[in-house]
């Protein structure tokens, strides 16, 4: 499956939870994610499929929880992440944006402005 969409900035929120929570991302991805994400907009809503590694809000003592799904973009292994709250619907995102995170900050790596289209694939499930 592929996604196709949109680049758009964000609100720069992530960065600083991934940052802090850093080793229990790396512990889920075995990868060391780059602290900040990807902002994509699809033109329909992306819901997750129930197979989604987790990190959950008791493991690191917080109030959130992330679903975490592999992807790749550029050819690059990625991962969707989505909190609970905007996967319900109640959050800072509406259900047609994706963040993407990955090992480099996507936007300069691949020189990426707002309203470029990418792809991202799921296929590497």
């Amino acid at each position: 499956m592929k996604l196709t969409g949109k680049v758009i900035s964000g609100m720069n929120s992530f960065s600083y939870w991934m940052e802090k929570l850093e080793a229990y991302y790396t512990e889920k991805t075995d990868v060391n994610l780059f602290p900040g994400t990807l902002n994509i907009e699809l033109d329909e809503d992306f819901h997750l499929p129930p197979e989604v590694i987790r990190l959950e809000k008791e493991e690191y003592g917080g109030t959130v929880s992330v679903s975490i799904l592999p992807c790749k973009i550029f050819g690059r292994k990625a991962f969707i992440l989505r909190t609970d709250k905007n996967a319900a619907g109640r959050g800072d995102h509406p259900l047609n944006i994706i963040e993407i995170a990955s090992d480099v900050k996507l936007r300069d790596h691949y020189d990426l402005r707002d309203g470029d289209i990418v792809d991202v694939d799921l296929d590497v499930l």
